[in-house]
């Protein structure tokens, strides 16, 4: 059970690093004002505005339009890595190595 739970924790580590990177690339990009009609920056707005939205609405945008929101995305999932992943791991280790 305990080499199961460190797969979670292995996949969920490398799906919040995807994850991570896709906002710092879908923020780059508005920089330099995008086609909104290429597949690759409608793939980058569908994957991340679920989750920099609500961001917005909650953290308004900063003096000169600078949107806050790709950076407290990027430390919720930084803070996600740390707490749900490292404890997942621990489980995971504490449970395979459990002397029975």
């Amino acid at each position: 059970m305990g080499n199961i739970i460190l797969g979670v924790a292995q996949v969920l580590d490398i799906l919040l690093g995807a994850y991570k990177w896709i906002i710092i690339i879908r923020a780059l990009i508005s920089w330099v004002n995008p086609d909104p009609y290429n597949p690759i920056v409608q793939f980058l707005v569908k994957v991340t505005e679920p989750v920099l939205k609500p961001l917005r609405k909650l953290v308004p945008t900063w003096r000169m339009g600078f949107d806050l929101s790709p950076l407290i995305a990027i430390l919720v999932l930084i803070f996600l890595e740390y707490a749900l992943i490292g404890n997942l791991r621990e489980w995971g280790l504490s449970m395979k190595y459990r002397v029975q």
